[in-house]
Parts: C-alpha cells; structure tokens; sequence
C-alpha cells in the first residue's frame, strides 16, 4: 500500500496554487448564495479571492455566528448548500450547534489520515469515538470506508466487552481518544487478553508524549490529527512525526485572536479554516485553536503546509475527556442554583486520564449530589464536586482552568 492517500498530498507549491485560484473563488461564490451568508459576504468580489491572502479581506466566521444563524435558520443556518434531508446524518453537537455529514467518499477527509497511520485494507478499525448525536464516530466510518478497512463500530463504555471484541475480531487498528486505548489495553491485561493492535489514530484531546511512549513500548504506532465536527480534517501527522501537515480540502490561516488578521509566519494565533467542501462551505471559520505555521515542508514527501498541532485556545473554552466545555455551559450551571455565587472548571491529569473538577462558591453549602446531576446536565460531562465557601475562588475572572501540562 502507498503511503499517500492520493498525488494532491505531493504536488508542487504552484501546482497548489494554480488548483487554489480555481477552487477558492467557487467555494466563495457558492458560500455566498447561501442565505447564512447573504449579509456575511456582502459586497465580497468572488473573483478576486484567488490566494490564501485574499482571505483576510473577509470577516471571520464564529462559532457564535454558526448559533445565531442557526436559531434564526435551523439546522444548519443557511450555510450548507444542500437541504437537510439530502444529507446522510445530522448531527448535534455541545451548544447546540447542528452540523451535517455525508456518506460520499471521504466526506470530512479522514481517510488521508488513516493511510498516513498506514491503515488500509485488511485491517480492523475499532471505533471508539461516538456515534451518537455527535459525529466523530462516523467522521472515522467515512474515512475506514475510504482506505478500505473494516470497522467494529464500539463507541465508548462496556470496557471488557471491548476488550474481549479486540480479542476475538482480530483488531489490527484503534480509531479514538488518546487515552481511552489505555483503558482497553489495560482491560485486556487483567483479562489476559492478547490483543493484535499497531497502530492508534487519534484525536479530539491531547496527546501526552509519556502516552505515546507507553503505547510505542507495547508496539502500537500511535498519531494524531486535528479535525473539527464542523470542518472536518484540517491536519494530520504523518511517519516524519514533525508537526501536523496540514489536508489538501482545506486553507488554514493562523491569525491574532478576536481579529482575524494573519500573524507572521512561525507566531503563535488562532487557526482559522476555510473549507473547499462544496456541500458545506465555511468561510474563514475561527475554530478558537492556538497554532503556529511551521517552516519548510515534512520530510515524509507532503508539501502542503505543517502547523504545531494544538498549543491551547484563544477563549477560556477547554477540551476535557475528548468534550469541549465552554464558558456559557457553566454560566448556565450558576443559573440553575441560585445559591451559587461562582463556578471554577479546573482540567487536571492523573496518569493518563483527564480530571474535571467543577468548584462550586455556594453561600448555603448545598448538596453535591445534586450539584452533580446539574454539571452533569449543563456541561455533558460528569466531574468531581467541590463546594467552597463565598468568597475562596479567585477574582480572576476564569471560569474554566487547565492546570495540565503539555511538554
């Protein structure tokens, strides 16, 4: 099997280009007869939009834009070109923001990450992202689909059945969260299982390089790619393991947070992606990521541009056990009790594992179990409980701390 999903990944920088100057002023173009983006676009000349440069000219699309828009317009707000019954799935995310998926080939790109892993045909995917409500499960489905391996759909939970699946199918290939892996290798040990896995791609939450060691010391290759519900795959790694390359169906600016203006190359900024998917085509969307442009190209053969992977979030949103958790999640858990005077979320590690903790500055005490059911409801996340007295968190104004460390 080839490394290379396909001959875009190893094309000239002016063979990109040339294919940039056709595709980009389409995309924009058929963005801008969406009726999301009537007021957004207005005034733009497609034409002229034939360089990622070009871009900065347009506003930046966020993730409070996609909401209002969508409350205005459901599902989607006006901004996919298609009906939503002319898709295969919709889906909800935390918000709640809607997003579409389609079953065509490598709809969200995810089968250029898979053969980058070395992931292909006769290999077994166990799937261990959701695939309920959420679209991460059948982001992955698409991508197996598209590099040919077979796929044991298994979600999360119901450890030593996953384990014993691995066992008995035969699983060659993990598809999830970094750490969710450990659980079932660790499973498969208290089982004495052996179990026949290699190789390990993942995403939605940190890689810890202590991670990656203890997966490598067991001989499973273990990489990561960078993808949004809304967007997609947007960078990946490859065998170079030098930063994330970053997909041929996308264009990726880094620029100063809240502004949308490009920082110089090599600064750290806020990722913000525009998409050449025709069925859904986001315009300069600001994911709220922290990256930075890497110089030259992988060594592995792929030209496109690398960026540094993920270096943290331009808001105080923070991704926990592969979930984001968003500023107005825990305004809306100070709403529901009114003897709470202040809520802190702090992000921590033990082992391997991610820890939230939710501090509660209560005047009257109050019941944990209860503040639990309510964190649970409001944040989509179960998390330990500290009620604190008015007055002992800091006037910082943080609502959600990540203590962990990401050397």
């Amino acid at each position: 099997m080839s490394q290379y999903f396909d001959e875009l990944e190893t094309r000239s920088a002016e063979a990109r280009a040339e294919a940039l100057a056709r595709d980009l002023p389409l995309q924009v173009a058929r963005a801008q007869a969406l009726p999301g983006y009537r007021d957004h676009l207005s005034g733009v000349d497609p034409a002229r939009v034939i360089r990622v440069e070009d871009l900065a000219a347009l506003p930046v699309l966020r993730k409070s834009d996609l909401s209002r828009e969508q409350r205005a317009n459901a599902p989607f707000g006006g901004l996919a070109a298609r009906e939503p019954g002319a898709f295969a799935h919709v889906f909800q995310s935390p918000g709640p923001i809607y997003e579409p998926g389609s079953t065509d080939h490598d709809w969200w790109r995810m089968g250029r990450f898979l053969a980058a892993c070395g992931i292909g045909k006769g290999d077994i995917i166990q799937n261990c992202f959701g695939y309920h409500l959420t679209p991460a499960g059948m982001i992955f489905e698409n991508g197996a689909r598209a590099v040919g391996a077979a796929v044991l759909p298994a979600g999360t939970g119901q450890t030593e059945l996953q384990a014993r699946a691995a066992h008995d199918i035969g699983v060659t290939a993990y598809a999830g969260t970094p750490d969710y892996l450990k659980v079932i290798l660790d499973k498969a040990d208290e089982l004495g299982l052996a179990l026949k896995i290699t190789r390990a791609a993942v995403g939605g939450g940190a890689l810890f390089p202590s991670l990656r060691q203890e997966y490598a010391d067991r001989g499973i290759v273990c990489r990561e790619c960078y993808a949004t519900a809304d967007l997609g795959n947007i960078a990946y790694e490859s065998a170079a393991m030098e930063g994330l390359i970053v997909d041929e169906g996308v264009v990726v600016e880094i620029v100063t947070p809240g502004t949308g203006n490009p920082v110089a190359p090599g600064e750290v900024g806020e990722v913000v992606v525009t998409t050449l998917n025709p069925d859904y085509p986001l315009i300069r969307f600001a994911t709220g990521d922290l990256s930075a442009q890497m110089e030259g190209t992988s060594p592995c053969g792929r030209t496109n541009i690398r960026i540094k992977g993920w270096m943290g979030r331009a808001d105080q949103t923070t991704k926990i056990k592969g979930m984001f958790v968003r500023p107005e999640q825990v305004a809306d858990l100070v709403a529901r009790h009114d003897e709470i005077a202040r809520v802190r979320v702090v992000a921590t590690r033990e082992g391997e594992m991610d820890v939230m903790t939710v501090q509660i500055e209560s005047s009257e005490g109050g019941d944990e179990a209860i503040y639990a059911r309510s964190v649970a409801d409001a944040l989509k996340l179960k998390g330990r409980i500290e009620i604190v007295p008015k007055g002992a968190l800091p006037n910082d104004g943080k609502v959600i701390e990540d203590r962990r460390s990401y050397d």
